[in-house]
């Protein structure tokens, strides 16, 4: 009697850790989100904010995948030692840099991201605040405030509104990808700046690629959405700023220290130019800080990013991400080694 084929070996089911700050696991992983991971893998029912504990020694050495979020410490060469097991990465927020370290790649740890879903919302406040601030929503709003009376419409500034207005993009990150993609319905003409795009790929794009320069000199807007890397700090320069045409709009929502906080400041405090900053160099300004209180600028605290019911969205894509590297599917959302000083 002939013996049965074995079929495939069945795949072990993964163990798993949170790494991230307790605060941020409660707030992004909610208990359907965990639950669900749970279906996927052995998830450790501590999480992890701290690799140098015994306790946290002893569920390292035991970690197929880490779920990381911020909070997380750094994957360093002592970490891995502990995790001899470990395999894969898959983080619940945007950027990796602060804590998959050269040890990972050196490793082979394989990495994902949420940051394209974390992008979607940076997108939608960065249109949001390219519309308001066109619309000169926010000057129109204290005005009427102050007056309790209606301006004369029909006097309107013919640089007041959004019609062929023009919005420069600086950098085609996830971001600055997605902004352009929420742009194309709204009759603006968009300029993109970044060096690593060509110009057959800003066509596809539907957009004109042009000098850092001429992007300031050009637009009615500029929105910035390049990484912070040792060669963008300050690339938002003095005379960059002092280029752009009276009355242009900064919006930052990539890192304050991409932009010359004083040169914008000067600018913002002549009302040659306003802003919109969602992060500023530090995070918070100190309190004396003459950006607080220059009525051409507006200062948000770092909400652009995913917040509330946007971190649902986090939790799912981890979930999918998890739930593809269980099956040997492979990662949707990879986060290359080379791909890292292009990545927001």
């Amino acid at each position: 009697m002939t013996e049965p084929t074995p079929g495939p070996r069945p795949r072990p089911r993964p163990r798993a850790a949170l790494a991230m700050a307790p605060d941020v696991a409660s707030a992004v992983l909610d208990p359907e989100s965990r639950a669900a991971l749970g279906a996927l893998c052995d998830l450790a029912p501590t999480v992890l904010d701290d690799f140098t504990t015994p306790a946290a020694r002893a569920v390292l050495a035991d970690t197929d995948l880490l779920v990381t979020g911020w909070g997380c410490p750094p994957l360093d060469d002592d970490v891995l030692r502990a995790a001899p097991r470990l395999r894969a990465v898959v983080h619940t927020a945007g950027s990796v840099r602060g804590h998959v370290t050269d040890a990972c790649w050196d490793r082979g740890v394989e990495v994902s991201s949420a940051a394209a879903a974390n992008a979607v919302p940076v997108a939608e406040y960065t249109l949001a605040m390219i519309l308001l601030s066109g619309k000169r929503v926010l000057e129109s709003a204290r005005e009427y405030r102050a007056t309790r009376a209606r301006a004369d419409w029909l006097h309107t500034p013919r640089t007041v509104g959004n019609h062929r207005r023009t919005v420069g993009i600086l950098s085609a990150s996830l971001i600055g990808r997605r902004v352009i993609d929420l742009l194309r319905p709204h009759d603006v003409d968009v300029l993109l700046h970044d060096p690593y795009v060509d110009e057959a790929e800003a066509a596809r794009l539907g957009v004109r690629g042009v000098p850092l320069a001429e992007l300031f000199r050009l637009s009615d807007t500029v929105s910035v959405h390049t990484p912070l890397l040792p060669e963008t700090r300050g690339l938002v320069s003095r005379d960059l700023i002092d280029s752009m045409k009276p009355g242009a709009v900064l919006i930052n929502t990539a890192r304050g220290a991409v932009v010359d906080q004083d040169a914008l400041t000067d600018a913002a405090l002549a009302g040659r130019v306003r802003a919109v900053l969602d992060v500023t160099e530090p995070e918070v300004l100190p309190p004396g800080h003459p950006l607080w209180d220059c009525e051409h600028v507006l200062i948000t605290p770092h909400l652009a990013g995913s917040q509330g019911n946007e971190w649902r969205r986090l939790a799912d894509t981890a979930v999918l991400e998890a739930a593809r590297w269980a099956s040997g599917e492979g990662f949707q959302h990879p986060v290359r080694r080379e791909r890292l000083a292009f990545l927001a």
